[in-house]
Parts: structure tokens; sequence; C-alpha cells
């Protein structure tokens, strides 16, 4: 990743239509980005991949929407209101804002230069509090959700009531989250608005001791396995007493090298029974779980996976950016995406817009459409075409030429290696399907 930087990144972004800046035309809105059409796509593979491994592909974990806004006092049961906080100083002259723990306060402000500067740190609340019905005061005032997993905790009665669950079993979710963020910064890392990809694992005490592990190892095996992230980009951070809540038994991060180094990706935690009892204290509502085959009656344990789904498009960007030193001295920009969460799977590019190569290449990319993500092109060079194919990660290119007019064979070019071999039309939706299946990266 030596020649990955985030100002090239966030210039693909923008060039190639992955994420803009929020409002950009009245000057752009910091910590909130636009997904474009590449991103969103983007974006929507790797959240329907995780669904896929959290949900279809695992015995015993069920699907949640909860809603964004919730009774301001599961924000009170869950800490949110009294410690959701970090440490904030002004600079008095310049006016720029800090997280006291990220500076050095005797230091110079890192904007202006002016030294001893700093007002006294305080601590600022993280959550977007709003107003809701006619009237704005105290009594109306909630929050924007700044975690999914509460909505998972409030709704564990209702999901074993009608889903017949039985621990162990887990909830899964996606959905936006909310944080006012002191600072934002490297680009989509951190932002004001974000999307996470949760489970929480609810199991029998004691059990947590076996399952934090293998969710541990099955979080690592997704990164690499399905979604072909390069293994020597992760590794393994496990909490120090400093940073481990005091209800948690164990935490670990993976984390991933990010163009600004090695930084959170997303969290492995055993957090006990404290959400679910924090809820039955305030709440007043049981929260136990009757076992149907001991009569036993407990509060769970909960093994939580919580993972930053905006992270997870910075992270596939970054991995997969290469530029290389072609023959001659030409540099190709290149995606290395694993086909399956590609925005384009399969680009289908005429020779030429003559002699009726465009209109044979257009219904053929229509055919497609059935079985993969596709893009037409034909505009421009075809040198050219597959160049811009590369720089948002499209796996194979289909170059439809005048033999395809006489033996319905078309030419199959290859992403990362950019070989290229003659396929029949016939067979062409299983010889990409069979390339993706086995797909490794180069």
């Amino acid at each position: 990743m030596a020649n990955v930087t985030m100002d090239k990144i966030v210039s693909l972004c923008k060039r190639r239509g992955f994420i803009f800046q929020s409002s950009e035309i009245y000057g752009g809105l910091n910590g909130a980005y636009d997904y474009g059409p590449m991103g969103v796509q983007l974006k929507n593979n790797i959240r329907d991949m995780w669904w896929k491994e959290m949900t279809q592909l695992h015995d015993g974990i069920v699907g949640l929407d909860a809603s964004i806004l919730m009774h301001p006092r599961v924000w009170e049961a869950s800490g949110h209101v009294s410690n959701f906080t970090d440490p904030m100083v002004d600079c008095k002259q310049c006016k720029s804002r800090f997280r006291a723990d990220q500076i050095d306060l005797e230091a110079p402000c890192p904007v202006c230069g002016t030294r001893g500067s700093f007002t006294t740190p305080r601590n600022f609340n993280l959550m977007f509090a709003t107003h809701i019905g006619a009237d704005v005061d105290a009594a109306s005032t909630i929050y924007l959700r700044p975690e999914t997993a509460q909505g998972i905790y409030v709704d564990f009665k209702n999901v074993v009531s009608s889903s017949r669950v039985k621990i162990p079993f887990g909830i899964a979710q996606v959905g936006k989250s909310f944080r006012n963020e002191i600072t934002t910064k490297n680009f989509i890392f951190r932002s004001c608005e974000f999307e996470q990809m949760e489970m929480q694992f609810f199991c029998k005490p004691g059990t947590d001791e076996k399952w934090f592990p293998y969710w541990r190892e099955q979080r690592m095996k997704f990164y690499v396995d399905k979604l072909g992230i390069v293994a020597d980009h992760l590794r393994w951070h496990q909490h120090g007493p400093d940073e481990l809540a005091f209800y948690a038994k164990d935490a670990y991060d993976i984390q991933f090298l990010f163009p600004m180094g090695w930084q959170e990706l997303e969290g492995v935690h055993s957090r006990t029974d404290y959400d679910l009892t924090q809820h039955q204290k305030f709440s007043g509502k049981d929260q136990t779980y009757l076992d149907p085959e001991t009569n036993e009656r407990y509060i769970p344990y909960v093994v939580e996976t919580s993972a930053g789904l905006t992270r997870n498009v910075l992270m596939v960007m970054s991995d997969a950016y290469e530029e290389q030193e072609l023959e001659g001295g030409d540099v190709r920009t290149v995606l290395h995406f694993h086909p399956a969460i590609a925005p384009v799977t399969v680009a289908v590019l005429p020779l030429v817009k003559k002699d009726g190569l465009a209109e044979f290449a257009s219904k053929l990319e229509h055919e497609l459409r059935e079985d993969f993500a596709t893009d037409y092109d034909q505009s421009g060079a075809i040198g050219r075409r597959y160049r811009r194919q590369d720089e948002i990660g499209t796996p194979y290119c289909v170059t439809v030429d005048y033999d395809t007019l006489q033996d319905n064979t078309v030419t199959l070019r290859f992403r990362d290696s950019m070989e290229q071999e003659r396929v029949k039309i016939s067979d062409l939706v299983e010889r990409i399907k069979k390339a993706t299946k086995e797909y490794k990266r180069v």
C-alpha cells in the first residue's frame, strides 16, 4: 500500500462517482458525504454480503430494522446521556475546536500557532438532540441514535416471542447512526452520519467463553475469504485495562492498515448481561429468558460484532487501490475489488461503433444484466475504455469485434492480469461465474 494516500482515494472517488462531499455546490458540509453511482453500489454489495453471511448462512440469526428515533429513556439506560462524551477544547485565538485527548495542550495551536490559547477542557456529548411534537422544550427532547445496538436490546423480548428463536441466537441489523463529532477527519472514516452492521449474539452465561473466540474467528475470515482483503492489512488489537468498558469481560478490534495508519474497522466485544439488565432496571419490564428445555430463567450474556459499513467502503477502496507502471512508462490506476462486490461486474465494449458492432454489443449487455451488474461503453479508443473500467474496479471486460459477427465469440479481458481469452457467447456467463468463484488477488 506504499502508493496509496488519502488524497488519491478522495480524488478517484470524486472522479469516478464513488463519493462526493455533501452540499458541495454550497461549499460543502464537513463530516457529511454523498455516495454516487459507483459508491452506493459498492456499499450495497458489501452490506448484502454481510447480511447473507450473518443471517442466511448462519443458523439462529434473525434480522431487525429498528427505528432511528427511540424513547429518550433508552439512552439513559445505556449510559449515553451521562457518559457518551469527549473532552473538548477551543483555541481562544482562531476559535478552532479540538478533542483534548488528541492534542498537547502545552503546544501551540495546530491551526494558528498561538501558544497557551486553549480553553479548559470540558465534556461534550456526542448525541444529536432534536425535538418531537409541536413544542420545543425539555420534555420533547429526543436523540438521533448514536449506535444501532440498543434497538436490538430493547426488542429482545419481542424477537424471542415472535420468532421462536432459542438461545444461543443472534439479531443482526444494518442502519444509520449519528454522532456529533468534535472533529471529523480522514474522509469517510470519521463522519457525523454513518452506517453500522451489527450482530448481537445472545447466549447462556458461561457459554460466552466459547462463543467469543468463535465470533472473532468468523469475523476475520469474512474479510479475508469473502471480501478478499489482503491478510497482512488486517490485525487484532485487544483492549487494555484503560480501554475496556467497565461492564465488558473482553474486547478486541479488527484493525485495518488505512492510508493514515492502523485504525479500528470492527469490534468484537463480550458485553456480559449489562445491556439487558440496564433496560430491565430502567423500563421495569422483565428481560429474562426462560429456557424451554431446562426451565431455567436468566438474563443472557451478549457477544457483539459491530462493524462500520462506511469504514468498510473506505477499507476496500484502500485495499484495492494500486498504481501500476506499464511498458513505455504508462501508469495504470486499478481497483482490485473482489468480483463479488465490484460495482460493475462486466463491461461490454464494441471495438468500434460502426458496422453493427455497437448494436450487437448493446444487445449482449442487456442479456448479461440478468446475471451481472453491467456497463456499456462505446466512447473512445478501446485502451482508454479499459483504463476507465480498471479505475472503477470492473473485473471483466467483454469486447465485441468483427470476428464476433462471424463465430459468436468475444474477447474476455481480466482486470488484474490484463490477460485475454476468446470465449463463446453461449459459454460467457458460466465462464465469468467460474472466474468469480475461483478469484484470487494477484
